[in-house]
């Protein structure tokens, strides 16, 4: 039987990709390993949303190979960088036996058994495709993805996913629910809807946005504590999708909202479809109705185009609204969007000083807000010890996974993963929080 070892590189909707690989592989007879070095095949599933990501899959891509001096046979590339850029990595590196594009998963398999031959002990009806219900969840017990759809239909000028990933593609929801069901009989009490945009959800399929509905079934399964979606946008906001959210126990309060920017002239240039008067009346209304709920946004600096009065604008709007969580990233200029086609590219000093400014704000809002909570009790889900052993350390509603905070509780009871208690927060953080279980 021969090992498979496996690096997942970018967000949560490519792991997803990777935990139907291994559950591909696992099917098939092989043998999941953690160690690379350990291992006779090697997979890599490759991000190449923006530079820094295209960097990072390269230099993993490297450095797996190094393993091929030692125990390991096949190394194999898959995901958003090869479907980008394949012709162009088979020549420039012969240390990978196999780069799989994103619109090839169909006949994976195929592709997979022509360069490391069939095994002897192979299933007589072998798998052949990805599927969400073959998954492995690499994520623990406490919380897993489920993606309603893939692709992208919103055509942002900056963004290439919609090349990499196609147009937007809803699952049914009784696929969706199916997954979620056998996701909580496996013990997971956390579900995090994903997809490029989730607000979307079904609008390709049953002619009108579904993802509330979908939201209020899956609150029905048992064995589900909490559910969350990401990637809402702000113009597919309704008033029935925050009173779902509202009305439902088990849906945090919690909003992951990317406005990008604020300035009508950048958004515009972005192709975005909301507008600042939007924007900031959508983040109002759910302030209103949900009184303790968090927001978390994501804007760019650096847009070609982007003037200091834009900037200004857009800095002024994040020191009023103060969200409770915020990403900045920089422009990063993309092969064959439209916007690295204009002419008014930024400086990349001029970027990279407008992003520290922002993030320095930011900084000063989380730390106003993190020092708000003290005193405050929370129910907190606890997911592993701290190194030293005198915390467990977990979340609650307003921390999403590997994005946001966490909260370390002190607790000297044994074998509390995976359990909610109750928590009063004593102590704050930038990011964190400090507190001790009720």
């Amino acid at each position: 039987m021969m090992n498979v070892g496996f690096v997942s590189l970018g967000c949560s909707k490519n792991l997803l990709d990777t935990e139907m690989t291994i559950g591909l592989f696992r099917n098939n007879n092989f043998n999941i390993v953690n160690d690379p070095a350990s291992a006779d095949i090697i997979v890599v599933n490759t991000c190449g949303f923006i530079e820094s990501a295209k960097e990072e899959a390269i230099n993993t891509l490297l450095e797996m190979a190094e393993y091929k001096k030692q125990k390991c046979k096949y190394l194999i590339a898959m995901g958003c960088l090869v479907e980008r850029y394949k012709d162009e990595l088979v020549k420039l590196m012969p240390e990978v036996d196999l780069f799989i594009k994103f619109s090839e998963y169909d006949n994976i398999w195929d592709q997979i058994e022509a360069v490391i031959g069939k095994d002897k002990d192979e299933p007589e009806h072998p798998c052949q495709k990805l599927d969400f219900l073959d998954r492995v969840v690499t994520t623990g017990q406490e919380f897993a993805y489920l993606r309603v759809a893939e692709g992208c239909n919103n055509r942002c000028t900056f963004c290439a996913i919609p090349g990499i990933r196609g147009n937007y593609v809803s699952r049914k929801i009784e696929d969706v629910l199916e997954e979620a069901e056998m996701l909580a009989k496996s013990g997971v009490k956390e579900l995090i809807v994903i997809a490029q945009d989730t607000t979307k959800y079904g609008i390709d399929i049953y002619g009108e946005p579904k993802l509330a509905e979908l939201l209020e079934e899956l609150c029905k399964i048992k064995g589900i504590e909490w559910i969350r979606f990401l990637y809402a946008y702000p113009e597919s906001i309704t008033d029935e999708l925050i009173n779902v959210v509202k009305k439902n126990d088990k849906i945090c309060n919690y909003f992951d909202i990317p406005i990008q920017h604020i300035s009508n002239r950048v958004l515009k240039r972005m192709n975005r479809k909301s507008d600042g008067n939007s924007i900031r009346n959508t983040i109002a209304k759910i302030r209103k109705e949900i009184p303790n709920v968090v927001i978390r946004t994501t804007v760019m600096v650096g847009f070609p185009g982007e003037s200091q009065e834009d900037f200004d604008e857009l800095y002024n709007f994040l020191k009023e609204a103060k969200f409770d969580k915020l990403g900045a990233f920089a422009y990063s200029k993309e092969d064959g969007t439209p916007a690295a086609r204009i002419k008014e590219q930024v400086h990349p000093m001029t970027k990279k000083s407008r992003y520290n400014k922002i993030m320095e704000l930011q900084a000063e809002i989380s730390n106003e807000i993190q020092g708000s909570y003290i005193g405050r009790e929370l129910t907190v889900l606890l997911e592993e010890r701290s190194f030293d052993g005198k915390y467990y350390i977990g979340r609650s509603y307003m921390d999403v996974p590997d994005i946001d905070g966490v909260i370390f509780v002190k607790c000297e009871e044994e074998n509390l993963e995976g359990q909610f208690i109750k928590a009063k927060v004593t102590e704050s953080r930038d990011y964190d929080l400090i507190a001790e279980v009720l």
